[in-house]
């Protein structure tokens, strides 16, 4: 006697080919890592300095691993751009991201109170923008980052106007 096949659900991945998932900008990855390469760059200078002053032995070990770890977290940096994705359907706005821990969040458009929209300096220089999706539970708050103006502004635009619609009807 055979066993029926069982189709295997992800809790993660919201009814499956139904939903259309838009990814961020690409050019988010750059942004990550001149941050990144800033941090790296501060650390190796404080190392060095130690390493002039102290002259200890273990200082280019020191230096050597923070480069590698730096390495190491600019391969995950890029990866976890990738993992990023928001979907808009009729009641609700879907965000995931995560590589190792997943994160899926699902926003319904009634519970929205206000929608930021930032831009750092870094940002605005490869043209992204972030949205912020506030709500009363702090804990459901999204944020879509990576997003090119334009989007961002429509999706600023959209998700305020569900939100008025949605909360005139409760």
């Amino acid at each position: 006697m055979s066993e029926p096949s069982r189709t295997v659900v992800d809790a993660l991945e919201p009814w499956p080919d139904t939903v259309a998932w838009r990814p961020v900008s690409p050019k988010l990855i750059i942004v990550e890592l001149i941050g990144l390469g800033a941090w790296i760059a501060f650390l190796v200078a404080g190392l060095s300095v130690g390493w002039v002053i102290g002259g200890q032995s273990w200082w280019p070990i020191a230096i050597a691993a923070v480069v590698l770890l730096g390495v190491w977290r600019a391969v995950i940096e890029a990866r976890a751009v990738g993992a990023w994705g928001y979907a808009e359907r009729d009641k609700d706005l879907l965000v995931r991201h995560g590589l190792l821990v997943r994160h899926l969040s699902i926003v319904p458009y009634a519970r929205m109170q206000y929608v930021d929209v930032t831009a750092g300096p870094l940002e605005r220089a490869f043209g992204l923008a972030t949205v912020q999706l506030h709500t009363a539970a702090a804990a459901s708050d999204a944020r879509i980052p990576g997003l090119p103006p334009d989007e961002a502004s429509r999706l600023r635009d959209r998700l305020t106007a569900l939100g008025e619609d949605r909360a005139e009807g409760l």
